[in-house]
């Protein structure tokens, strides 16, 4: 069905951001013309793929061609915005998932419209409505005016307890773990609009790394950072060159971009450098600034990018992760029984350590009803299910272990690391109820090591929302899948002398967003036994993961003590 009454302003655009046309994907985009909605088909075994791509993902035939789909789906995933807001698109609106009914494999990032919010059940049968919108129509779902009893949710195309059954097993039984060791750590000031150039905090970060590790600038040999230098403004420094140029060095290996395992990648590429002897001492680095950053756009200093989005999602309002992992945290509520409150234990945990680092940036005490009745961002998450945009970096060295006898402080060694992906990378089309790309690499670490999670003494596990810490939990098998709810209920066995101390430095939800690096610089603390009040007693095998929506990893560290 088209939307009549916008069609006939045909040029009237809403202001919203609207989805870049390629040849690729003109087809689906212009689908609104006829109310005809088009998919990717592979003519070799009818399957639909989605988003179009140039072989078929199920049986690699090149016989590509569209198809004509019947426009009814099933509501697999919904969440209520209420905090992000784009031109022609004020909050509160629905964004939602839909599986067609032709190949439930093929999820839309949709609106959900004509109905309320509360109106809305998962397997409910929906129907495309198109929505014109400059020159392109956006196909848009509405409930079906019929509606029998709600539709079973799709499963994943791996289902996650069946996870490990596709890991592939060490190409080698000579491990490129045991020839490193991470030698020092060093960390910026951390705070809220601080104002100070990235580079500035880069440094800082850096030159207390260096020192930590009793090395000298000069004895860097390697540069790794995340996510590089690029368009990502508010989420770094500028990349190798910009640090290069400020310390002087003379790299003999470098790497920076975004697609590594997780944010805090950067480490286990140094790691695989030195292994290979390309450096013997790099140097890790991660900075954010994006608490100033947005001063700066307020201000008018700085102007937000713009124009043309290649996205699938953002068309439709689906801006942020949150929107995204909102939708798997509410299909996981609907699959295992959890709530809010399974989620709320995580936040009064990460604020809890937060109060005795001095470090961190929120420390005032919270209650379950603190964290309950908190501003919505995006159902089912509050306030306190997000962490901290901040300015900050931290620093990481990684060095050669036949090196470490000579350096300042007591090496920590790295047992192993897991970065397999098994899942989907699209977010959309990913794993439904746990945070996608965690169940691959917490499963591949285990196949590196003998220890197990029991032999784990504390856990620095990414949580830029409680529902990413969740899924590392149950992906890493602290608990069986879908058994957080009791695992995490009352929050005794999360605690610093609970049975899995978590995030004892506060996490990204209180200390501060530092994408994965800040869990590191935690790690190696408490290994180190030098945490002060937040110190896990005999702590000597640490996990840390890294990965929100990122494809991820996992790393698990030990003390030579």
């Amino acid at each position: 069905m088209v939307d009549r009454e916008n069609r006939d302003g045909a040029t009237k655009r809403s202001g919203r951001p609207l989805p870049q046309l390629t040849p690729q994907n003109k087809f689906f985009w212009k689908s609104g013309e006829d109310g005809r909605l088009r998919i990717r088909e592979c003519e070799s075994c009818s399957a639909l793929i989605h988003p179009p791509q140039p072989i078929c993902r199920y049986c690699r035939g090149r016989q590509m061609g569209v198809r004509v789909v019947s426009g009814f789906a099933t509501l697999i995933g919904f969440t209520v915005n209420h905090r992000f807001g784009l031109p022609g698109l004020p909050p509160p609106f629905v964004i939602a998932q839909v599986a067609l009914e032709d190949d439930p494999r093929v999820h839309l990032t949709t609106n959900a419209i004509e109905c309320e919010p509360d109106e809305l059940v998962l397997g409910m049968r929906m129907e495309v409505v198109f929505h014109q919108d400059g020159d392109v129509w956006l196909p848009l779902f509405r409930p079906t005016a019929e509606q029998g009893e709600p539709a079973p949710l799709p499963v994943d195309e791996i289902e996650p307890e069946q996870i490990r059954f596709h890991i592939r097993p060490p190409a080698t039984q000579d491990k490129f773990e045991d020839k490193v060791a991470i030698t020092g750590i060093g960390a910026s000031d951390l705070g809220r609009r601080l104002m100070v150039d990235p580079i500035e905090l880069t440094v800082q970060a850096c030159e207390r790394a260096v020192a930590d590790a009793g090395l000298t600038l000069d004895d860097i040999d390697g540069l790794s950072t995340y996510p590089g230098a690029g368009p990502v403004v508010g989420f770094g420094e500028g990349g190798i060159g910009a640090v290069e140029a400020a310390l002087g060095l003379r790299p003999t290996w470098f790497n920076g971009g975004l697609e590594t395992p997780g944010p805090s990648g950067s480490v286990i590429a140094a790691m695989l450098a030195v292994s290979a002897g390309l450096a013997r001492h790099v140097l890790c680095y991660r900075t954010l600034w994006e608490s100033t950053y947005g001063e700066y756009v307020k201000a008018g200093d700085i102007s937000p990018p713009g124009g043309r989005t290649p996205s699938w999602m953002v068309p439709f309002g689906g801006t942020s992760a949150a929107h995204t992992l909102a939708q798997n945290a509410q299909r996981y509520f609907h699959r295992y029984g959890a709530s809010r409150e399974t989620l709320g234990w995580i936040a009064l945990n990460q604020r809890a350590n937060a109060a005795i680092n001095p470090t961190a940036i929120y420390r005032d005490p919270m209650t379950m009803d603190d964290y309950l009745s908190a501003r919505l961002v995006t159902t089912p998450f509050g306030l306190y299910d997000c962490d901290v945009p901040c300015d900050g970096a931290v620093a990481v060295i990684v060095s050669a272990v036949d090196t470490v006898a000579d350096l300042a402080k007591p090496a920590i060694r790295v047992e192993a690391v897991g970065t397999q992906i098994v899942e989907r990378i699209e977010w959309d089309q990913s794993t439904l109820t746990h945070e996608p790309q965690v169940l691959g690499p917490a499963a591949h670490l285990w196949t590196r090591t003998s220890l197990r999670p029991e032999d784990v003494d504390v856990a620095q596990l990414y949580d830029g929302f409680t529902f990413n810490a969740l899924s590392w939990i149950e992906a890493l098998g602290f608990c069986k899948i879908g058994e957080a709810k009791d695992f995490l209920d009352g929050g005794k066995n999360i605690a610093r002398d609970g049975i899995l101390p978590l995030n004892t430095h506060g996490g990204q939800l209180s200390h501060g967003r530092t994408h994965g690096m800040g869990l590191v610089h935690e790690a190696v603390t408490q290994l180190r036994g030098t945490a002060g009040d937040r110190q896990v007693r005999d702590a000597r095998v640490a996990v840390v993961s890294s990965g929100g929506l990122t494809p991820g990893s996992a790393m698990l560290l030990r003390s030579d003590a």
